[in-house]
């Protein structure tokens, strides 16, 4: 979804997801449409001593809804900037916070491996929520009860929010990764296991977790937020899964042992038709071609750039009418992560792999990196060519160490 800067706090970028647009509305109104029965938890919880009469009178209710859902959002990014804050005291960038259906995520450019940093981490973001629960119950008490309308509304406000603040710390300390009780079970069981293996262990117990979460919030509670937030946590654990897992298979694979080299590489001619590239893919089962000018690489074509062109005028185009000539390239020693990394954020199938002095090297494709990710899976022993025996990479037994 697409996504708004709002403003920065300790030169962390803070947006607006466009999915938040649509839940604040809905939590102010589900906040002011149950004054009364929030007036009679924070009651029966605070001793508040609040009058619903006077709480529940006219449009005071929306004013109260809107001002417990902003309050609650801001809690949510104070939350993430107490992960934040600590990531970025061990060296970790966060290249933003956001706000958006399910709360707040802070985005780490990178996750620490080192058990101790994530446990602090981790649980950097409740405490900071029990704090502004307990300033937010400070606040409340030191206001007097039964006053006028704006202090009893005020009161209100910051009762929710003690309350509110509390139940976000005791809610994400639940194992369910990658929430931060996830990430903490993580950090626990890395004391005695490798980061992949206990990234494994987290996440089975956060898929389980989330399927009772769903299946609790749908058939207890009828509450289809739950449930669509239960589905988050699963996918969100077995897609940290298995990048960590990727992670660990590819430990010291660079781009050049997994490439397909210059030499068996298929270039195509600038010059060739569009229809004469079609069959060329269709015999060499290849969707995507470098194209070549005087023995130099010039662009890449694939068959969606072919595709572009109506049949009738594939005769008369050239793959040079159609090729790309914003070419991605990469360095055959880049770490074969860092690669993928390259390839999802620019959107594309292929780098082109060039050496110091822009050289064409080879081509590295989505389909070569999981190939050699099934071979190593599949032989739990991988040796770049021209490497020793001793420089062999055994990821599985990394895992399993």
């Amino acid at each position: 979804m697409r996504r708004f800067r709002i403003g920065s706090a300790f030169g962390i970028p803070i947006q607006l997801d466009l999915t938040f647009l649509l839940v604040l509305p809905l939590f102010a109104w589900i906040i002011g449409t149950q004054i009364e029965q929030t007036t009679e938890l924070l009651n029966g919880t605070l001793n508040a001593g609040l009058d619903a009469a006077v709480l529940t009178d006219g449009a005071l209710v929306w004013v109260l809804g809107i001002g417990a859902a902003v309050g609650l959002f801001t809690g949510v990014v104070l939350h993430e900037l107490g992960h934040s804050l600590v990531a970025i005291r061990y060296g970790f960038p966060i290249d933003s916070i956001t706000l958006w259906l399910f709360g707040g995520i802070a985005q780490l450019s990178e996750m620490p491996e080192d058990w101790k940093q994530e446990l602090v981490i981790a649980i950097a973001g409740p405490i900071v929520s029990i704090a502004v629960g307990a300033v937010c119950f400070v606040a409340f008490q030191i206001l007097p009860s039964g006053a006028a309308t704006p202090i009893e509304s005020a009161r209100f406000i910051l009762g929710y929010l003690a309350l509110m603040n509390i139940a976000l710390a005791a809610f994400n300390m639940l194992p369910g990764f990658p929430m931060d009780g996830g990430r903490v079970l993580r950090a626990l069981l890395a004391r005695r296991r490798s980061y992949a293996r206990a990234t494994t262990i987290a996440a089975e117990v956060g898929k389980v977790f989330a399927v009772f979460l769903g299946l609790f919030g749908i058939f207890v509670l009828g509450n289809i937020f739950l449930a669509g937030l239960a589905f988050f946590i699963y996918i969100g654990a077995a897609g940290e899964s298995r990048q960590t897992s990727m992670r660990a298979a590819f430990e010291g694979v660079t781009v050049a042992d997994v490439m397909t080299p210059a030499d068996h590489v298929t270039t195509v001619p600038e010059d060739m038709s569009v229809r004469e590239l079609i069959q060329t893919m269709f015999k060499e089962r290849h969707t995507g071609y470098p194209v070549e000018r005087g023995g130099e690489v010039v662009g890449l074509v694939t068959l969606e750039d072919a595709r572009a062109v109506q049949e009738v005028e594939r005769e008369a185009y050239t793959v040079g009418d159609v090729m790309t000539t914003e070419i991605i390239t990469i360095s055959p020693d880049t770490d074969v992560m860092d690669a993928l990394t390259s390839l999802q954020q620019n959107s594309v199938g292929r780098l082109l792999v060039t050496d110091e002095d822009d050289s064409f090297e080879g081509l590295l494709t989505r389909t070569d990196i999981m190939t050699a990710l099934s071979i190593i899976k599949s032989s739990g022993d991988f040796t770049p060519i021209g490497e020793t025996e001793t420089e062999t990479v055994r990821p599985e037994s990394r895992i399993e160490r």
